[in-house]
Formats: C-alpha cells, structure tokens, sequence
C-alpha cells in the first residue's frame, strides 16, 4: 500500500508539474513571464510552455483599448476665469513589459499626466477661446503627453474633451453679464425709436407749418389782387367796395360766433356805416 501511495503522489506531482508547464493565454491578452524573479520573455495569445516552478506569470496585461475617464478639476484661464473640465482618453499597450515595470501604476501616471496638461493649456487660453476651442486643446492635449507615455509602451489613440463648462459662480456672473447686456440693447433701441418718432413728429410740423404759410400767402395774393382788380373796375364807385367788404365783415363775425371762447356776438344796427367807418368815409 505505501508503494502505491508513492505513485499516485508521483502521478500527481507529474500532472501538476505538466499543468504549471502549460499556459494558455487568451485572445486580446499578454503574460509577463519572470524567471526567477527577472523579466524573462512575454506569451501572447495561445498555448506558451514555461519552466515549472522557475517561471513564474506575476502579470496579465489586456492587449484592447482601454478607456481612462479623466476626473473634472478645476482650471484657470489667463484672463483668471474659473472653468471644470475633464476628458477621456484612449490607449493602447503594446509593449506590456514596459508598462508593467516601467511605471508603478500607468492608469494613474496618465490620468495625472492628461489633468497637468489640461491645466496647462487652458492656462494660456482666455475664457471664451477655451470654451470654443476643444478641437484645438484635444490636439494639443495629445501632442503633449503622447511622447511621454510612449517610454511605457503605450500608445495613445486619442482624448477627447467631455465636459468645459465655467464654474457656477462664473456662469452666475456670466447670466447677469448678458441679461444687462440685452437690457442695454433694449434701451438703446427704445430710446433711438423714440428719436426717430420725435424727428418724424417734428419733420411733420414743420412741413405742416411751411404749407400753412404758403397757404396763407396765396390767400393773401389772391385777396390782394381781388381788391384791386375790384377797384380797377369800380373806380370811383363806393357800393361794390361797400359790398365786398360788407362781405369779409360779415365773414369774419360769423367765425368770431363759432368759436369757443365767444359767448356774445353784438352786430352794429347800421352795417353800411360800419363799412364805411372801415373805409374812414
């Protein structure tokens, strides 16, 4: 019974010496293998054998893209306005002995190194290029920390900029900067209707009043040249200057009882003597 015992502890020591010489890795992975503690060769995907007990795979590295989410922070503009930013970016390990002892955790040095350089470049930028620009900072973002990972075999593919938006208290002050900004412009344009209006107003009683008194000479030429025209006719005559003065007389009493301010319109008794007084006759 011992002898047996052996053997099935040898058979056992057998296949796990077997199962720890074989490593299957799979599709979209790499293993690190060290040899008695030293970076020895890197599996890729497939059946790898490996010496049991000498080497050993301390590390997986994923060979997909990897998606890191850039924490917000807070990032001053050169003209010192407050806005929250952060990003996304996008990378690709292509040489995992590099980034498995080249950094102690790349996850966290590229994070670090994205928010430095978001720092820096909204730095040098006013508020309103920094809220329209994301184009330009995701280029400059890229081309600022592309070199630097590459020493831990690591690609960058992209970054993308999610969220630049001002601070709650710069988009406060910015609301009230516009809502003051609109009340301005409505002054403004209420203010040069009402001058339009007035110059209108005042054009027209200008012309008005020009009319007037073009009207009011004609009247004048045309009486003039009744009156004489009547007494060119009449000559010596006194009753058809009588008559037509008697007329305007009588013309005007009638609008002098018209208006509002007459309360009593006294005729004379004798009309024609009345004229004549006109006449100084």
């Amino acid at each position: 019974m011992e002898g047996l015992y052996v053997v099935l502890a040898l058979v056992a020591l057998v296949v796990i010496t077997i199962a720890k010489g074989v490593r299957i890795v799979p599709q979209g992975s790499k293993h690190i293998v060290q040899r008695l503690g030293k970076y020895y060769r890197t599996l890729t995907p497939g059946m790898n054998v490996v010496i049991p007990y000498i080497d050993q795979v301390p590390y997986k590295v994923t060979t997909k893209d990897i998606v890191l989410d850039i924490p917000s922070q807070e990032v001053i503009t050169q003209d010192n306005a407050t806005i929250i930013a952060n990003a996304v970016a996008y990378i690709n390990i292509v040489s995992p002995e590099k980034a498995v002892y080249g950094v102690e955790d790349y996850e966290i040095a590229i994070q670090n190194l994205v928010q430095t350089a978001l720092r820096s470049i909204v730095g040098e930028m006013s508020l309103d290029a920094a809220l329209s620009s994301r184009d330009l900072i995701k280029a400059k973002l890229k081309e600022g920390i592309s070199d630097d990972i590459a020493d831990w075999g690591i690609n960058l593919k992209t970054v993308e900029i999610q969220d630049i938006n001002p601070s709650t208290t710069m988009q406060k002050a910015m609301e009230e900067q516009a809502a003051a900004e609109r009340q301005r412009r409505a002054t403004v344009t209420r203010a040069e209707g009402e001058k339009q209006a007035a110059i209108l107003e005042a054009d027209g009683r200008l012309e008005a009043s020009k009319r007037d008194a073009k009207a009011q000479v004609v009247l004048a030429d045309a009486s003039r040249e009744a009156i004489e025209r009547v007494s060119s006719a009449i000559g010596e005559q006194e009753m058809p200057v009588m008559y037509l003065l008697g007329e305007r007389y009588i013309s005007a009493l009638s609008e002098l009882s018209q208006s509002d301010n007459a309360k009593n319109v006294i005729l004379p008794a004798d009309l024609p003597q009345a004229v004549k007084g006109l006449l100084n006759r």
